[in-house]
C-alpha cells in the first residue's frame, strides 16, 4: 500500500487482549488528538480467540487478521497494511500520553530515523522488577536500543532496514534497532511509556530467571524458536 505523507500510523499487535486494549486505543486516540495530526490506528489481530477484533472496530481502529503468533511477523503485517509516512508500534497493553508521542514525532522532524522511549509498568510488580527496571532503561537509553512495547521510525527506515526481523521470536526489537542505527540517528526519548506489568504478576521471579538461564544456554539461537519462550508466548496472564 502506497503511503500517505503526514499521516502517523500506530500499528498495535493484539493476541487475545480484549482486556486491556480499551484503555490503550483509548490514550491513543487522545495522545494523537492532542498532537492535532492526521492518524490511523491498525490492531494486528493475531489469531485471538477472544473479541479482540471487535473492541478494536468499536474503538475506531482497522483490523489486520493474521495467523502468525509471532510478535516480528504480526508487526511487519501491520506495517504493510498501514498507509503513514511515520509508523509507531505500540503493544496491545502500553499506554502512551501526549508528551511522548509529541517527542518521538518531534525526534523524526528533526532527522532521527527511529528510536524508542523509557518504560514503567503499572499497578504492583514484584521488588525486583521495581529495582532492576529504572537500570534497564537506563542502558537500553545508553546504548540506544527500543523495548519492544514502544518503537518507532520513519516509512523509508522500515524499508530500508527490512522490517523486524521474522527469524526471530525474541529481541526481534534489538535487532530492529541496530538496523535502525546504522541508517541514521536512533533516539530513546527522555519521556517514558506505561505497560502492563500483568507478566510479571503472573510468574515469580524464579521461573523468570530459570527460563532466561535456559536461553542463555542454548545461546543466540534460542530466541529463533518459540520453545523456552513461554513468558513471551505463554497464556498466564494476571
Amino acid at each position: 500500500m502506497d503511503d500517505d505523507p503526514g499521516v502517523i500510523s500506530f500499528v498495535l499487535p493484539a493476541y487475545d487482549e480484549e482486556r486491556q486494549l480499551p484503555r490503550t486505543l483509548s490514550a491513543l486516540h487522545a495522545a494523537a488528538g492532542d498532537c492535532g495530526e492526521p492518524y490511523e490506528v491498525v490492531v494486528v489481530d493475531d489469531a485471538s480467540s477472544d473479541r479482540t477484533a471487535e473492541i478494536a472496530e468499536a474503538n475506531g481502529a482497522r483490523v489486520v487478521r493474521v495467523a502468525h503468533r509471532q510478535i516480528a511477523a504480526t508487526r511487519n503485517s501491520g506495517a504493510r497494511a498501514a498507509r503513514g509516512d511515520r509508523l509507531v508500534f505500540v503493544d496491545a497493553d502500553t499506554r502512551i500520553d501526549a508528551t511522548v508521542l509529541r517527542a518521538a514525532l518531534d525526534a523524526m522532524r528533526a532527522g532521527a530515523v527511529g528510536g524508542g522511549a523509557g518504560v514503567r509498568f503499572d499497578g504492583w510488580v514484584p521488588l525486583y522488577a521495581r529495582i532492576v527496571t529504572p537500570m534497564l532503561v537506563a542502558v537500553f537509553r545508553l546504548t540506544r536500543y527500543a523495548c519492544g512495547c514502544f518503537v518507532y521510525c520513519t516509512r523509508a527506515a522500515f524499508e530500508a532496514a527490512g522490517g523486524f526481523d521474522e527469524g526471530l521470536y525474541g529481541s526481534e526489537e534489538l535487532a530492529f534497532s541496530r538496523m535502525l542505527k546504522r541508517l541514521g540517528r536512533f533516539v530513546v526519548l527522555e519521556e517514558a511509556v506505561t505497560t502492563s506489568g500483568r507478566k510479571l504478576r503472573s510468574y515469580s521471579g524464579w521461573e523468570i530467571l530459570r527460563m532466561l538461564f535456559g536461553l542463555a544456554i542454548r545461546g543466540p539461537g534460542s530466541v529463533r524458536s518459540r520453545r523456552g519462550m513461554e513468558f513471551w508466548y505463554g497464556e498466564r496472564r494476571a
